[in-house]
């Protein structure tokens, strides 16, 4: 599980194309994957992935990506030299700061609009349209792994819009982000519990 704080940004090294999925080569610069081991899991981009390899040094570390989150995710179209978004799972004893998430990415949502706000950013969102009714207005959603609070709503539209502060901006990779830009999102789970549950109940009373 995660919460949605992520560290900092390290950079595509590498990447090799196998069978059914890729592994790629993420620097660690920046020390963040220091206590990592074959088999723990790591989420870039907001993607919770496995680590495969580690180099003696510790400044690369490699992950294996099956096909269908290439498909599903923005780590298909990665390139080396691409920055990723880094997340730690969540620890006992940790502080947990922002909200649960699980690295289980829905899909990916467009960036349609970038509103400068005096040193802060706004992103107007375009969602999926089988997605909207899991957004409101003061939820939040996980974008690229960062989990952000949603300041606006267009139902008509299929819109959300998230606002970033100069830290957020700073620690990932969003201050490099343009218009078109796809972003991985994550759903709140409790959230899709509940609509989906008050769904089923809805469509059994009406066919009775």
């Amino acid at each position: 599980m995660y919460t949605g704080i992520v560290l900092g940004t390290e950079r595509i090294e590498a990447i090799e194309h196998h069978d059914g999925f890729h592994t790629i080569f993420v620097s660690n610069q920046k020390g963040f994957m220091n206590d990592a081991f074959i088999g723990a899991s790591i989420a870039l981009d907001g993607t919770c992935l496995t680590v495969t390899g580690i180099n003696d040094d510790k400044n690369l570390v490699s992950f294996d990506i099956g096909q269908v989150s290439l498909d599903l995710t923005t780590l298909g179209q990665l390139k080396v030299d691409d920055v990723v978004n880094i997340e730690r799972s969540f620890k006992m004893g940790m502080e947990n700061g922002g909200h649960n998430l699980y690295g289980h990415i829905e899909g990916t949502a467009k960036i349609v609009n970038i509103l400068h706000i005096g040193q802060t950013v706004q992103f107007d969102i375009q969602i999926p349209t089988h997605c909207m009714k899991y957004f409101f207005l003061k939820g939040f959603i996980g974008l690229h792994g960062c989990s952000l609070t949603i300041n606006r709503v267009d139902l008509a539209a299929e819109q959300i819009s998230v606002n970033l502060i100069p830290e957020t901006l700073r620690l990932t990779k969003f201050g490099q982000m343009q218009i078109g830009d796809q972003l991985n999102f994550e759903i709140d789970q409790t959230t899709r519990t509940l609509v989906d549950t008050l769904e089923n109940i809805y469509a059994r009373k009406t066919v009775v």
